[in-house]
């Protein structure tokens, strides 16, 4: 037993402070109010405090710190998406990630594990040749790879000929990586709570003040926040809490679910992904089996399991890897997905003055935390919608300006 543990036992004595300091006091006025403490909502007010200077900022969550959508997802990080703007936005997220476990002072177990896309078909074929031309373009990692580099890449792979769905070639992407989900939220609040941010859990909002067009407060169960400016990061919950502020949201809300196995000695080193198969598949730090496929066939705001996904899921992983007939399933959840049309986020400024939304993420949030926080603080701190988000404005889609990241963001999460 740890001589700390002991000692904090019997004389209820810490060698060190608690990793968070207790729940300040609840106030009734800030300067920022942020709705939503994962990843985004924690890595916005740290932004905000350390860039910015902002630090009367509450962080509200009707759960638990990373306990929504940070805590269900599958953690991949990647780059290789297919527009422009996609690419450019997800290179800074990458870029920030590999120097953030320094910066929050957290080991977040960071694992560049390179990142292959299956192509199963001529088309696919065609769209790895594009998506590999853009991210060449725009200075990301990525190339189109042939059966025989596969083999070299990722032995494990079934590349027989006799099966249904052969394998052609995969769209590889070096830097693709995992990082614990739990670690970057805790990492991103602590060093917030530390600048002076107060962050309230078990606080649902339950209402928004607005007057004349700009929002004014934040209602919750313990009260009314009155506050300057307000930001949603509510994952699942985006079109419910925009409600609130009299703003309807272009998304579909549905539920997406992973599954993992019991933990083996480290045998699959890159993350594996098919759309074609709807399927992926990495390793944890763990050992184990982290796979998933794509949403739900239906709306529905409930994280609740299915058998139909698991057996659906299985066909095609059993495909491609057959030795997974062997393991035992430990875990499978579900979480909540908001899906836009063009499968792109909506980000920055709303038609409700100081009110400014972080949603639409779909299937792909995790990867993006901290490019989000970072110009999400941005566009809060300067009521401007930074370059980078441009493209991803509430507001494209009366401008019929749609970022189309359907063949890079389905199923690759």
């Amino acid at each position: 037993m740890p001589l700390s543990l002991l000692r904090y036992g019997l004389l209820g004595r810490r060698d060190s402070d608690a990793y968070f300091p207790p729940e300040p006091e609840f106030r009734t006025k800030a300067e920022v109010v942020i709705i939503g403490a994962g990843g985004h909502g924690c890595a916005a007010a740290y932004y905000l405090a350390k860039e910015h200077g902002v630090r009367d900022i509450m962080v509200l969550d009707k759960g638990y710190l990373g306990g929504g959508n940070t805590a269900r997802n599958t953690t991949i990080i990647r780059s290789n998406y297919l527009t422009p703007e996609g690419v450019a936005f997800y290179k800074e997220s990458v870029d920030l990630f590999r120097d953030l476990d320094r910066e929050l002072g957290i080991n977040l177990m960071y694992s560049e594990r390179g990142h292959l896309t299956l192509a199963h078909t001529d088309a696919a074929m065609r769209t790895s040749r594009w998506r590999a031309e853009v991210n060449k373009h725009m200075g990301v990692d990525s190339e189109l790879v042939y059966p025989d580099e596969i083999a070299k890449l990722c032995p494990q792979l079934n590349l027989s000929d006799g099966v249904r769905y052969p394998i052609l070639g995969a769209l590889y992407h070096p830097p693709g990586a995992i990082a614990r989900h739990d670690a970057v939220a805790w990492g991103y609040a602590r060093e917030a709570t530390r600048l002076g941010v107060r962050f309230h859990q078990m606080t649902q909002a339950e209402g928004l003040l607005v007057e004349g067009g700009r929002v004014k407060g934040v209602v919750t169960g313990r009260g009314t926040i009155h506050c300057g400016k307000v930001l949603q990061a509510v994952a699942g919950s985006s079109s419910i809490v925009a409600k609130m502020a009299g703003l309807k949201l272009p998304i579909r809300t549905i539920p997406l679910q992973a599954c993992v196995t019991e933990p083996v000695k480290p045998i699959l080193d890159p993350i594996i992904v098919s759309g074609s198969l709807h399927a992926y598949i990495s390793q944890s730090a763990r050992g184990e089996f982290v796979m998933g496929g794509s949403t739900d066939p239906y709306p529905l705001y409930a994280s609740r399991s299915t058998l139909d996904f698991k057996e659906g899921l299985m066909m095609h992983m059993l495909e491609l890897f057959p030795f997974l007939a062997e393991m035992r399933l430990l875990r499978q959840w579900a979480g909540i997905a908001d899906m836009t049309p063009d499968f792109s986020p909506v980000m920055g400024l709303t038609p409700v003055e100081n009110y400014y939304i972080d949603a639409g993420w779909g299937t792909w949030g995790f990867k993006a935390t901290p490019v989000s926080g970072k110009r999400m603080a941005e566009c809060v701190a300067t009521d401007r919608q930074p370059d980078l988000l441009a493209p991803f404005a509430l507001d494209r889609f009366e401008r019929f300006a749609p970022v189309g990241e359907k063949g890079a963001a389905s199923v690759g999460h």
